[in-house]
């Protein structure tokens, strides 16, 4: 018997509801922190078994520091790849293929973002160093900006929280009364928004 019904999975998916927005805000403010958690075991693994992780990197310093970027990454999952999930579903035959299509679509999606973020915010400099990363001497690598392993890794992410944790909160946050909800989300967007400007500032 799976895990949720298809019901329970599409539950609160509505992007005509105000409970949709109120649900997704949420989750770019929890994520945005638990994204920089989450990058630095990951850095630490690559570190060990690869050494290719600067020590000055952004990633080791202060651990609440937000990482919007995977706030903007859950908000394309539950905007984009939600129904795509579910447009594949019902068009496979199977939901393991369902899933390798799905797969591939986001590491593809992932590379785009990647790239994306690259282009805008790690322009290398008068000598050609870029300042944030560099991919370039890595293979696999796409323009220097983005690698190939991390969007693969990324992709992974993004599925389990596409078919398994946001389908999850949304059934476990149904259950908190309107109010109290409301309340809550107010709450972690106001305490996200000063974390940001003493962050930020």
């Amino acid at each position: 018997m799976p895990l949720l019904t298809r019901e329970d999975e599409l539950h609160g998916y509505a992007p005509d509801a105000f409970a949709f927005w109120r649900n997704l805000a949420v989750y770019f403010c929890v994520f945005s922190v638990v994204g920089h958690w989450l990058e630095i075991a990951y850095c630490l693994f690559m570190d060990v078994c690869f050494g290719i992780v600067d020590d000055d990197s952004l990633v080791w310093d202060d651990p609440l520091y937000p990482f919007l970027v995977y706030g903007v990454g859950v908000a394309v999952c539950v905007i984009a790849l939600v129904p795509l999930r579910e447009r594949l579903v019902a068009k496979r035959r199977t939901l393991a293929g369902a899933g390798a299509q799905f797969f591939l679509i986001a590491v593809a999606v992932c590379l785009v973002m990647e790239l994306g973020m690259g282009f805008m915010l790690n322009r290398p400099d008068a000598l050609g160093e870029y300042p944030l990363w560099d991919n370039s001497e890595l293979p696999f690598n796409v323009l220097g900006q983005a690698w190939l392993v991390n969007d693969v890794a990324l992709a992974a992410v993004a599925m389990l929280y596409t078919w398994v944790v946001y389908p999850l909160c949304q059934k476990l946050l149904a259950k908190v009364p309107l109010r109290v909800m409301n309340v809550l989300a107010l709450v972690v967007v106001v305490g996200f928004v000063a974390l940001c400007a003493v962050k930020f500032s």
